[in-house]
């Protein structure tokens, strides 16, 4: 199993024991898009980006992270179990959101 596929499985295993569900995310149509998408408790939503450290996103998924952004769409890159560990930090211990994950 590979560095990034080691990454995957355990953000998808985070995700379960936040008591959500981190959906593999294909779009035949729209290259670039998010390896996931998360969805946890109270209707927060995130596009997940995982990469091995040392990978590097591809210019479609520059513009894919862009556009979410712009959309104001919670989106990530998680380069590493650590960081998968403190994006569940920071979402947990965050401010209340609005059922679309946005800051109110």
């Amino acid at each position: 199993m590979g560095a990034e596929s080691q990454i995957e499985k355990y953000f998808v295993q985070t995700v379960a024991r936040m008591g959500g569900t981190a959906y593999k995310f294909t779009s035949p149509a729209h290259r670039g898009v998010s390896d996931r998408i998360a969805c946890l408790p109270g209707g927060v939503v995130w596009f997940v980006e995982l990469k091995a450290p040392g990978g590097r996103l591809s210019p479609l998924q520059k513009l894919f992270a862009a556009r979410m952004k712009e959309l104001g769409q919670n989106y990530t890159t998680l380069w590493s179990k650590t960081e998968i560990d403190e994006w569940r930090h920071t979402i947990t211990s965050s401010t209340p959101t609005q059922p679309n994950g946005c800051a109110t």
